[in-house]
């Protein structure tokens, strides 16, 4: 079994373009099936088959070449067995050396256990994916090939991973331009965390399969007829939107799934005559087509000209086919479309065609000819430069920088700026420079003048206004939307407070030294209680920026008297104790937290069997979420060693399940009926006498159900009312909707989270 899938590695990689370097490839198998000869997978099978299919991913999947190929077939040896970085030097040279030690520094997942650990591995991971872009595309084919095969793991670690996956590993696929793997990863996830919805939208897709290829056919005949007239080389291809995008716009734009009307797309993927006209050619394709169907006049996507901050490139355009359905068609050339599935990867391959390099050749180092990938790797290098000490907002704004939706914006001197979707005057002030930004007092779009939260457009031309007496304020983090805006507001912010924490120190030092009176923990703690502070940081703060003024009052707070004389208090030590200190609280912490568990009994292999008894007295319903019977849920252990129960789709459970994984409890529902839980309808249609009463009727009267608030609002014949009941389980809420869409005029009706 084993050689024949390295057999089969070997046939792969001998059909690609890359130099043939079988014998450094087969030496990198031979060495690591001795290395973990014996040692088998949670599923049983020998673990060298992990390595050959990750190996065989970034072969076929990625397109990379043998020095990939070699570290991905090494990229668990130093980690899980005696062998050394050196020894992989020595064997098989400092490339893959370097490439295997940046996969063992991150080995596991990025993240560990510990929060403060995650931001640190995370950390790690990004530093070496800006040396070598090689690290993460390994990483990402070993967490797809651990997504494939995720079976084996118990629920609780299926959540866990399936979490940080579609948190974290599925947006970076998207930045690099893997798409097929973003998607793959993308519905894998959802396919662990919500089997029953996943395996209803695959089979509804299946049974809708053959009138879907029927307009495919009859939209695209006449395409294919005008391209062939041109003399064009091309196949047109279907695309059909994944499980977990159809689930996704089910949720956002609250449709079932028969309203989901863009499951289709048309893929026109040719061969240019002259690779110099590629560009043209796309538009050529555009005109010839828009002749056939009627064009949506608002949604021609140029990303020829303007590729995406991932390198996509293509012409879309929406035409009306003959069934009165709008059809998106994508105009790709063929490296356009390698690009698109194999991202950073397949621009490497063209390069190599024009230069005659391999990709051994030039380190796996970004050039500047990467463009938007070295932008992009140069902000990530920013934010590393001054990460936020809490690891959840460390994530989260690296999360931010991963937008996968951008706009154009013009300076006033014509340049082009990519920015994510939703960003504002202040974010496009930052990513010109630091200093512009946090000197902003607005800026002028198209020639209007506008505050600086203002939300800029694809198009618009920006000039930053500036005053040298404008300072950054801590409410700006609310209107900065990119990365690299509120990393550097934050920075400063946080850079004032320590100036003023410092001085704030000293003064209180210098006002106690004229008393006698050393600083120590209790008296610091003491008048922080009488400031109505809660922590000596912002007593500290409040004295150095002068909003305490110590006085008078303050003497008779720190001094205690003692036979008429005031006694000198002794020195403790500094309140401050320093990194290390918090880092080995946090560690106490999350032990403290696994002791907690032992004592509970809680067994976090197995799983939570939600009863009517158990969610009285044992466990607390999420009020994020409001998770009720018959919902896709999982535990959480929170630091006061509660357990709370969320649905697995709940925004909140999606960080806790990427930063706090070893928290995580596999959780089902056991209950009899016995006990109500509120649930929120969402319902909007055209109004018309007697609606509400029909409403009341069906809810009350026909299901037994008791309403707890009712909302309903009216606008020129156009109604939407929210409607908040007491129900059993999930399945209450299935037979609600179902009998409110028979009323007439209801057009939409869906649960919504609150």
């Amino acid at each position: 079994m084993i050689n024949d899938a390295f057999q089969d590695l070997l046939e792969n990689y001998l059909s690609t373009k890359h130099r043939k370097k079988v014998e450094i490839i087969t030496k990198a198998f031979n060495f690591a099936n001795q290395a973990h000869k014996g040692i088998k997978r949670r599923s049983g099978e020998p673990y060298i088959m992990h390595p050959i299919a990750v190996a065989k991913i970034v072969c076929m999947e990625i397109g990379l070449g043998s020095t990939s190929i070699c570290s991905a077939l090494l990229h668990d040896v130093v980690e899980d067995t005696d062998y050394t970085v050196e020894d992989i030097e020595n064997l098989f040279g400092p490339k893959i050396a370097q490439i295997v030690d940046g996969l063992t520094k991150i080995s596991g997942g990025i993240f560990g256990d510990k929060a403060s650990a995650q931001a640190e591995n995370f950390k790690k991971l990004l530093l070496t994916m800006s040396s070598d872009i090689r690290v993460i595309l390994i990483k990402m084919a070993d967490r797809l090939h651990n997504m494939r095969t995720l079976d084996s793991m118990l629920p609780a670690k299926q959540y866990k991973i399936a979490g940080e996956t579609m948190y974290i590993y599925a947006p970076l696929a998207n930045r690099l331009g893997l798409n097929k793997i973003k998607t793959e990863l993308e519905n894998l996830s959802f396919k662990y965390e919500h089997p029953e919805e996943y395996n209803e939208i695959e089979q509804k897709l299946s049974s809708t399969a053959g009138a879907r290829d029927k307009v495919f056919q009859e939209f695209t005949a006449p395409i294919r007829n005008q391209l062939d007239h041109m003399g064009i080389k091309y196949t047109i291809a279907a695309r059909i939107k994944s499980v977990y995008s159809i689930w996704n716009k089910m949720q956002t734009k609250h449709v079932p799934f028969e309203e989901v009307y863009d499951m289709l797309a048309v893929r026109i993927i040719f061969e240019p005559k002259d690779p110099e006209e590629e560009a043209n050619e796309c538009f050529h394709i555009y005109v010839a087509i828009s002749k056939i169907y009627k064009l949506h006049p608002d949604r021609l996507r140029d990303w020829v000209n303007h590729p995406k901050a991932n390198g996509y490139q293509a012409l879309h355009v929406t035409l009306m086919a003959k069934n009165g359905q709008w059809i998106e068609v994508q105009i790709r050339s063929v490296r356009m479309n390698d690009i698109a599935e194999q991202g950073f990867a397949a621009h490497w391959k063209y390069k190599e065609n024009q230069s005659g390099e391999s990709e051994e050749d030039h380190d796996g180092l970004i050039s500047e000819e990467d463009g938007e990938l070295d932008k992009w790797l140069h902000s990530i290098k920013e934010i590393l430069d001054d990460p936020n000490p809490d690891a959840i907002d460390f994530l989260d704004t690296i999360k931010l920088n991963l937008f996968a939706s951008e706009i154009f914006v013009f300076t006033p001197k014509g340049e082009l700026r990519t920015l994510p979707q939703g960003a504002t005057a202040l974010d496009f002030a930052f990513s010109l420079h630091t200093d512009l930004g946090s000197h902003c007092i607005g800026a002028k779009v198209n020639h209007k003048l506008v505050p600086m939260s203002h939300r800029l457009e694809s198009g618009d031309q920006v000039e930053i206004i500036t005053s040298r007496s404008q300072r950054v304020e801590p409410q700006w983090t609310q209107f900065a939307t990119t990365a690299r805006a509120r990393t550097k507001i934050t920075a400063i912010l946080r850079r004032e407070q320590k100036n003023y924490q410092r001085k704030g120190e000293k003064m209180l030092k210098d006002f106690l030294a004229k008393e006698e009176v050393i600083l120590t923990d209790q008296l610091t703690d003491r008048l922080a209680k009488a400031h109505g502070l809660q922590l000596r940081e912002e007593l500290f703060v409040a004295i150095g920026s002068g909003k305490i003024v110590l006085g008078e009052a303050d003497k008779h707070i720190l001094k205690v008297k003692e036979g008429g004389r005031w006694k000198k208090l002794l020195s403790l030590p500094n309140p401050f104790g320093g990194n290390n200190d918090k880092k080995e609280s946090k560690e106490k912490d999350e032990k403290d937290k696994t002791q907690q568990l032992q004592e509970k009994k809680i067994d976090p292999k197995k799983t939570l069997i939600l009863t009517e008894e158990s969610i009285r007295n044992n466990y607390i319903i999420a009020t994020c979420c409001n998770p009720i019977p018959g919902d896709d849920v999982l535990g959480y252990i929170d630091d006061n060693n509660h357990i709370v129960i969320h649905k697995r789709q709940c925004n909140v459970a999606d960080r806790l399940k990427t930063s706090y994984g070893n928290r995580i409890l596999a959780a089902e529902w056991s209950t009899h009926m016995q006990l109500n839980f509120l649930a929120n309808i969402y319902i909007k249609g055209i109004d018309m006498m007697g609606l509400l009463n029909e409403v009341t009727q069906v809810i009350s009267r026909q299901l037994g159900v008791n309403i707890r608030k009712l909302s309903l609002e009216t606008n020129e014949g156009i109604f939407e009312g929210k409607i908040q009941l007491y129900v059993h389980d999930a399945a209450d809420v299935k037979a609600i909707c179902s009998n409110l869409r028979q009323i007439k005029n209801i057009q939409q009706v869906t649960r919504v989270e609150n």
